[in-house]
C-alpha cells in the first residue's frame, strides 16, 4: 500500500500479495464452425472439408492423424475422446450416417472441426466468491470456497472460470492448484442457439475438477461474452439452498442480465432474467428473502442504486426503489454494487464501487437495514480500496472492481477484486473495521 497522505494507508482492508494473472498457456479444445447454415449443401464448406478428408488413403489418414496427436495429444485431457465427440456432432449435422469410416478417419475429421482456444490469454478479472456446497471435513472455522472469474480470451470474449480453495477462520487462505488441462462444459439441452428465451443446461465432465472447468458463451445473446458473474448462495426457505449468479450476456449489439443456477457446481442452468429489469447490468441478489420477497440491488439508470423486489428469482418487473446515489467526489460519476449484500448483526453489508475523476474506480461500503433494506444506515465517505502503484496499469487502467465477497466466520470478510481489468487480487477485513469506516 502507498503511504502518502492521500493514500489508503488507513484502509480497513489488508491486501494480500497473491495475484492471479492472464495465462495464454491455458487452452481448451472448442468446436470450429464453418458456416453451418450451408453444411448440407453441395457448396458448403463443412461438407467439402469432410469430402477432402474422405479422399485420403488410409495411409495418408494415419500419417496426418499422427501429426495431429504429436502436436496436440499431450496438450489436452482425453483428446481422442473429444475428437470422437466432435465427429459425432459433424456426422449428425451432415447426415454422414451409414458410410463405412475407420476410427482414425473419424477422429481426423473431428480434429478438423476443433481448434484450441486461449480462454484467459487477455485477462482474469471481476471475481466473486461463495462457500462450496461440500464442506465435509472442515473444522476449526475453515471454509471451503468457490471463486468465479471472468476470463477474457481470444477476440476479447468473456467466459466463466473457477478456482477452489480453503480459507481459515483468521482469513488465511489458499487456492487449490490447477491441472495442466482445462475442459469446457458439455451442453445437454435441446434448445436452439437462436432461442433467446431458452434455458440452457450444461454439465462439467464428471472426471474434471471445477478449477479446470470453463463455461463459454452458448446462445446468440451470449455470443460476445458472459460478463461479471455475481454468485451468491440463495436460501429459498425451508432448507432449500441454491447457488445463483447474475451476469451480463453480451451479444455484440445488446446486453441483458441472465442467471446461472446450480445446486452442486456439476450441472448449471443459464437462463434469461424475465421482466423489464433484465435489460440492466450489474444486478446482485440478496442471499435470502426479505419481507417475503426476493430482493436485488441494481443500477437502473446507469448512475444510482435501486432496490428491487420480486416473488420469483427469475422475473423482475419492478423498476425499483431509489436506494442511494453518488454523494462523495470519488463516486460522482456513478456508483454500483460489488456483489450481493452480506447479512451481519448490524445490517446488510454492501460493498460498493464508485467512479470519480479521470474514470478512476474505487471501492466503498454501505450498511442497509436488515428488515427494511431500502433504508441506508451508513456508508463510507472515503474509499476503502483504490488502484495504486503497479495496480493502476492494465487493459482498463485505474480500476478496482469486485463481484462478491464472503464472510469467514462472524468477524472476517474475504474480498477478491479485479485489478485494472487484467488481474485478480485479494483483501481481508474485520467487520468492526469496516463499520468504523462508515458514517
Amino acid at each position: 500500500m502507498d503511504t502518502s497522505p492521500d493514500s489508503l494507508a488507513h484502509s480497513p482492508l489488508h491486501i494480500h500479495e497473491l495475484r492471479l494473472h492472464a495465462d495464454p498457456s491455458r487452452v481448451v479444445l472448442r468446436p470450429f464452425h464453418l458456416g453451418w447454415q450451408a453444411t448440407n449443401a453441395p457448396e458448403g464448406r463443412a461438407l467439402r472439408l469432410v469430402r477432402d478428408v474422405m479422399s485420403l488413403s488410409e495411409d495418408q489418414v494415419a500419417h496426418e492423424y499422427a501429426v495431429v496427436m504429436r502436436d496436440f495429444g499431450n496438450r489436452h485431457w482425453q483428446t481422442e475422446h473429444l475428437f470422437d465427440d466432435r465427429y459425432r456432432e459433424v456426422e449428425a449435422s451432415l447426415a454422414l450416417h451409414g458410410q463405412p469410416i475407420s476410427d482414425a478417419r473419424k477422429r481426423l475429421i473431428g480434429a478438423y472441426f476443433c481448434h484450441e482456444y486461449t480462454y484467459a490469454a487477455a485477462a482474469l478479472m471481476n471475481p466473486s466468491i461463495v462457500p462450496n456446497p461440500d464442506q465435509a471435513g472442515m473444522d476449526d472455522g475453515a471454509t471451503r470456497f468457490i471463486l468465479s472469474l471472468r476470463a477474457v480470451g481470444e477476440g476479447h470474449i468473456s467466459s466463466i472460470a473457477f478456482r477452489e480453495g480453503i480459507v481459515e477462520a483468521d482469513g488465511r487462505f489458499s487456492l487449490w492448484p490447477e491441472s495442466a488441462f482445462a475442459t469446457s462444459v458439455t451442453r445437454t439441452d435441446q434448445c436452439d442457439r437462436n432461442d433467446s428465451e431458452c434455458t440452457v443446461t450444461v454439465e462439467r465432465h464428471p472426471e474434471s475438477t471445477l478449477s479446470n472447468t470453463v463455461i463459454f458463451p452458448i446462445t446468440d445473446q451470449q455470443a460476445n461474452g458472459l460478463e461479471d458473474l455475481r454468485l451468491v448462495r440463495v436460501d429459498h426457505g425451508g432448507g432449500d439452498f441454491e447457488w445463483v449468479g447474475t451476469y451480463t450476456a453480451y451479444s455484440g449489439r445488446s446486453i441483458r442480465s441472465e442467471l446461472l443456477r446450480t445446486r452442486d457446481f456439476r450441472q448449471f442452468q443459464l437462463e434469461p432474467i424475465h421482466g423489464r429489469a433484465g435489460r440492466n447490468k450489474g444486478m446482485a441478489l440478496f442471499p435470502e428473502k426479505v419481507g417475503g420477497h426476493y430482493c436485488m440491488i441494481g443500477r437502473q439508470d446507469g448512475k444510482n442504486l435501486y432496490l428491487l423486489r420480486s416473488d420469483r428469482v427469475d422475473t423482475w418487473d419492478d423498476e425499483g426503489e431509489f436506494l442511494m446515489g453518488p454523494k462523495y467526489p470519488w463516486e460522482f460519476i456513478q456508483i454500483g454494487n460489488c456483489g450481493s449484500p452480506i447479512r451481519t448483526e448490524r445490517g446488510w453489508l454492501m460493498i460498493t464501487h464508485g467512479v470519480g475523476a479521470m474514470r478512476k474506480y474505487a471501492l466503498g461500503c454501505a450498511l442497509l437495514d436488515l428488515e427494511d433494506p431500502s433504508r441506508v444506515i451508513a456508508r463510507s465517505p472515503e474509499p476503502i480500496l483504490t488502484a495504486e502503484n503497479a495496480d493502476r496499469a492494465g487493459y482498463v487502467p485505474n480500476v478496482v472492481y469486485s463481484c462478491g465477497a464472503m464472510m469467514v466466520g462472524t468477524e472476517t470478510l474475504l474480498l477478491p477484486y479485479g485489478i485494472s481489468d487484467i488481474a485478480v487480487g485479494f483483501a481481508t477485513a474485520r467487520l468492526t473495521d469496516l463499520f468504523d469506516a462508515m458514517v
